[in-house]
């Protein structure tokens, strides 16, 4: 919750019960108490903290929603609880303050940036298959990749009788017997790498998500969150159609 001091006609106004100039005239007609005191015209106001009566009601500004970025470790099910007993990511994110759902999903067995918030109509925005949001992925492969297999995944594998969507791959790390490759994706198909991978002969040591959008995964560690900054939020929303590009 934004903690800075607003002045109060502004406060009002976030809050819905008027326009700044209509405050102007409740707060000089005595109608706007801040704290249990007549409130004063351009006096400020900490949101959460002071209590703001308008008209014998109580004002709040509306919720905040919530977006945080977790940087899921292998072995947990991206779910909220699972009725086989598997370690669920609510573990990881006790300490959010509010009930979040991941955006998407990370199988069990892969690692890294998961998204999740409390804003249903951003994360189906989000989600929807026709918005191509880019998802990069950093996959070690065994055996050693080949230049053919690359173009492959570029191009597009047949799974389940249906093309994959072009793709971005180059290879990080070259070794005698793997790969390290980075793959980015522009749609949402369940386990899709993998089965690609699997399709090429390729097997798959470990697979980490480490970019959505512009939100990277940098230095969180395993196991960690935190919270998206206004400019990746506002980037996400552009990309999901929410804002309106420039």
């Amino acid at each position: 919750m934004n903690k800075k001091p607003m002045r109060l006609q502004k406060y009002i106004a976030a809050c819905g019960t008027a326009s700044r100039r209509k405050a102007e005239e409740l707060i000089i007609n005595g109608k706007v108490t801040v704290n249990g005191h007549p409130a004063q015209i351009g006096m400020n106001v900490i949101p959460g903290k002071d209590i703001v009566v308008v008209n014998g009601t109580r004002i709040n500004l509306p919720r905040e929603k919530v977006y945080i970025a977790l940087n899921k470790p292998r072995g947990y099910v991206t779910t909220m609880s699972d009725e086989l007993g598997r370690k669920c990511i609510t573990e990881l994110i006790k300490d959010v303050g509010t009930r979040v759902f991941p955006i998407g999903r990370l199988d069990k067995d892969s690692e890294g940036l998961l998204l999740l918030t409390d804003d249903g109509d951003f994360a189906n925005a989000l989600m929807h298959p026709s918005k191509h949001v880019p998802k990069i992925y950093h996959v070690s492969v065994r055996p050693a990749i080949t230049e053919d297999k690359l173009i492959k995944i570029e191009t597009g594998i047949e799974l389940d009788g249906v093309m994959t969507a072009p793709a971005k791959a180059r290879v990080l790390h070259q070794y005698p017997d793997k790969s390290v490759v980075e793959i980015t994706l522009y749609e949402g198909r369940n386990r899709e790498i993998r089965r690609m991978c699997e399709q090429l002969g390729l097997e798959v040591a470990r697979l980490s998500r480490v970019g959505v959008g512009n939100v990277k995964l940098g230095g969180l560690k395993p196991g960690t969150w935190r919270e998206l900054g206004e400019k990746e939020v506002s980037s996400l929303k552009r990309a999901a159609g929410l804002i309106k590009r420039k």
